[in-house]
């Protein structure tokens, strides 16, 4: 039996490749919206990050999700980014 293929992506802020369960995805619709993705299948342009207080930070500094999204992410976003890992800690 063909073992079945797991898909990988790669984090904005650490570039390591996981797969696609373990990371948080953030995406910016059509109408310019940021928002974060829970289920994965949401329509527009998607960022994976990983879900470690540390990525979040790194991603930040280095504007990891805005040159992934090209646009700039409103504090909000970074926040509600926070709140989700925390849950998930």
């Amino acid at each position: 039996m063909a073992n079945k293929k797991i898909p990988l992506r790669k984090c904005v802020a650490c570039n390591e490749m996981k797969e696609k369960k373990e990371m948080i995805r953030v995406i910016k619709t059509p109408e310019n919206e940021i928002m974060l993705d829970a289920t994965g299948r949401k329509n527009g342009r998607g960022a994976y990050i990983c879900a470690d207080p540390g990525c979040l930070r790194l991603a930040r500094k280095n504007k990891g999700l805005e040159r992934s999204l090209k646009t700039a992410i409103p504090q909000e976003v970074y926040e509600s980014l926070e709140k989700e890992m925390s849950t998930l800690a």
